[in-house]
């Protein structure tokens, strides 16, 4: 399954990046070798309670939950999907995964129908773990809408109450049933994973195409992104993070459950972003460093809840998915007593570059850093690939051991994103100093990133070009000084019809995709900027949207 060149798989193996470590190695070493301390601080937020678990506890709720996994008939590279907020149940269910060498989808919870039927129909899925409710949405409610249109999906755990009929309970089902009793460990262990070869996790993100690609990561690759970060910011195993980017992300899934086990460290998960709770969980669990996108370093620095609890122990804020804005940067090294570093990384290589923490503190508004070991970078002209000078801007490539196995179920779209020289093209463009740190200065994808997310443009103007009334469309970027962007819905529209932002925001409601992917502005215009040929001309698009904002 993997498309990564063999002549690549011995290179990384003879360098010592990727290693036959899978993360239940290290599960295993912390239970034995410090059984009682914190591995896990789950904080709920609608009850504002915490659960907390020790390496001893998480290791045997691991055991248990990969055996129920086995008697759901889930085998050796079958997928689990996983869409539960950042609860702890997503960690134990990731666990037990890699114990039985299945393959886990983590989901973000604001996929909804149409996303969450590609992605499950798209891996044949297994088993499918989700809340009964979060944030008032029903998941319960859409498997069962969805449920008789995804054949291969033989179960779905339901992690809380209400349990809807024909699902199972996790507590009741998985928890309390002692299923470790009797049976081998060992047997268990015979079902581990071959981190080189074998895919670990399939992670979806969206392209040029807006459809959404399953990313494939095998335990070589997340173990080494596991291991990156923490040699460039200097963590072990004393560090503690709080984590409230999506598990279901990339960045959380990477970094709020890999790198704290093999750290040997703590982890605090919020399940729901709110910067008092967080300022209040830094304190109390003696947190030393967090990540997020820039709307979390905005709303961290400006809460007042710092004049209230003393967070002295924070020592980084690691930044990444949108610029961080110069002034931002200032008043939070005069706010928060943590430095900001700035980073860059996709799914497909984990994080790439890093600012160092030995840099000048302005150093993260300036610049998105310097490679991680064993990682390479490179600007080059966009049309003859050919490596561009220091200052020049290009198109952004990466190559080296961070990068992903290959694009589920689509090799030609690995294929299409490779050179001979296994230079991956990113889709970003970007200027490089004579340093060898880069800067992002825009993307030749067609995305908008809100907060760290991408927004798949595609998809979202296919669901505008299905208005009735909507004669053409187009969705482009506006600056937010919170988000980084925003999406913006530019229509022509059928003779004789008006459209409102209200109504834009039903039909939206309708089409069941994900409420974060909803345009946050609309703009009518008679006719849209177009070349010759009749492509929407995107970048003057948005000059006539900041026109009106003006």
């Amino acid at each position: 399954m993997l498309q990564t060149p063999q002549e690549l798989v011995e290179r990384y193996q003879r360098e010592g990046w990727w290693r036959d470590i899978v993360v239940t190695d290290y599960l295993d070493r912390w239970a034995d070798e410090k059984p009682d301390q914190v591995a896990l601080v789950s904080h709920f937020y609608a009850t504002d309670r915490t659960a907390t678990l020790s390496y001893r506890q998480l290791h045997r709720l691991v055991d248990r939950a990969a055996w129920a996994l086995i008697d759901l008939g889930v085998g050796p590279g079958d997928r689990v999907a996983v869409q539960l907020p950042n609860w702890w149940h997503f960690t134990l269910i990731y666990l037990a995964c890699a114990r039985i060498g299945a393959v886990i989808v983590p989901i973000t919870p604001i996929m909804r129908h149409l996303q969450i039927k590609h992605m499950l129909d798209r891996t044949e899925a297994r088993v499918m773990v989700i809340p009964p409710n979060f944030r008032n949405f029903d998941y319960g409610a859409m498997m069962e809408e969805l449920s008789d249109e995804l054949p291969s999906l033989r179960a779905v755990i339901v992690v809380g109450d209400p349990v809807p009929e024909g699902m199972l309970s996790f507590e009741r089902d998985v928890l309390l049933q002692r299923r470790e009793v009797g049976r081998s460990s060992e047997e268990l262990r015979m079902l581990r994973p071959d981190p080189i070869h074998d895919v670990g996790a399939i992670c979806f993100t969206s392209g040029t195409t807006g459809e959404p690609k399953g990313v494939m990561h095998s335990q070589a690759t997340i173990m080494y992104h596991s291991r990156s970060p923490g040699s460039v910011l200097g963590l072990n195993r004393d560090d503690r993070i709080l984590m409230g980017s999506p598990l279901g992300h990339y960045t959380g899934f990477a970094f709020g459950i890999n790198m704290p086990l093999a750290l040997g460290s703590k982890t605090v998960l919020m399940d729901m972003w709110e910067p008092e709770t967080a300022v209040r969980l830094i304190a109390e669990e003696g947190v030393t460093w967090t990540m997020g996108a820039t709307p979390f370093l905005m709303d961290l620095t400006r809460t007042d809840a710092l004049d209230r609890y003393n967070v002295s122990t924070l020592r980084y804020f690691v930044c990444a998915g949108a610029t961080i804005p110069n002034a931002l940067v200032e008043e939070a090294h005069q706010r928060l007593p943590c430095r900001v570093i700035s980073a860059w990384g996709m799914t497909e290589d984990g994080a790439v570059t890093f600012v160092r923490p030995t840099d000048p503190p302005s150093r993260a508004a300036e610049s998105d850093g310097g490679p991680v070991p064993g990682m390479e970078v490179r600007i080059v002209n966009p049309v003859s690939r050919e490596p561009l000078p220091a200052g020049a801007e290009g198109a952004l490539e990466a190559r080296g051991p961070g990068q992903f196995v290959g694009y589920y179920k689509r090799p030609d779209l690995w294929e299409e994103a490779y050179d001979a020289q296994q230079w991956f093209d990113t889709g970003d463009l970007a200027r490089m100093d004579e340093q060898g740190y880069i800067r992002i200065s825009g993307r030749t994808k067609d995305i908008v990133i809100r907060g760290g997310e991408n927004i798949p443009v595609v998809e979202v103007e296919e669901i505008l070009f299905r208005h009735p009334k909507v004669r053409e469309a187009a969705v482009v970027g506006t600056p937010d000084p919170r988000m980084g962007e925003r999406a913006c819905a530019c229509v022509t529209l059928n003779a004789g019809e008006q459209l409102t932002f209200e109504d834009l925001q039903t039909w939206f409601d309708q089409s069941q995709t994900a409420k974060q992917y909803w345009p946050e502005r609309l703009e009518v215009f008679d006719e849209l900027p177009k070349t010759p040929s009749g492509k929407i001309q995107k970048f003057l698009l948005r000059d006539w949207v900041a026109d009106r904002t003006e």
